[in-house]
Order: C-alpha cells, then sequence, then structure tokens
C-alpha cells in the first residue's frame, strides 16, 4: 500500500527536521564534511540534511533516518528509497546486480 504523506504530516516532520538541524548531533555530523551517499569531502556548511526515506514517502525527522548529503546527491535523490537510489547509482556504474 502506498503512504499518501498529507500536508499536516510534512509540516510536522519538517518542522522537525528544522529542529534537528540546530541540535549538537547533527553539528557533530556534518563537521566531518563527508557525504553520506559520495563519500565526498565538503565543507560542512555545504552539506544538506537528507531523509534516507523522504518524507514524501513515510520517513520521519529522527537522527536515524536523516542523513548528511553534498547538494548534488541530495537533488539528484530527491524522493528515491534508498533501494531505488542504489538501482540509480548502479545503472551509472554500469554495472548490474544480478
Amino acid at each position: 500500500m502506498d503512504f499518501f504523506a498529507d500536508e499536516e504530516y510534512l509540516r510536522r516532520e519538517r518542522a522537525k527536521a528544522r529542529e534537528l538541524r540546530q541540535s549538537q548531533w547533527w553539528k557533530n555530523r556534518i563537521a566531518k564534511g563527508i557525504c553520506y551517499y559520495c563519500g565526498a569531502q565538503v565543507p560542512p556548511k555545504e552539506l544538506t540534511l537528507d531523509h534516507v526515506v523522504p518524507l514524501v514517502r513515510g520517513g520521519t525527522s529522527t537522527r536515524g533516518n536523516c542523513v548528511p548529503a553534498c547538494k548534488s546527491c541530495n537533488s539528484k535523490k530527491q524522493s528515491l528509497l534508498p533501494i531505488e537510489w542504489a538501482e540509480y547509482l548502479a545503472g551509472f556504474s554500469g554495472k548490474r546486480e544480478e
């Protein structure tokens, strides 16, 4: 069954994400300056908060679902689920898992 994220749910979760970005936990995560997805070294201020499972797909703004991502990866990933993102990346590497 598909998840339908209504506006109230999205509003609440985005507010939680804003709070999470102000936490010491998040500041420690971005201090390393490493994108969760591509592993690139990025200035900490350029890292964005990405929801591994996107809010519109039922994800939550919790520590276990939020990771630092470079703007490029975050923009490309959009609302893909982890398995969909892995398939997307595999398509660029020329490798397909069997």
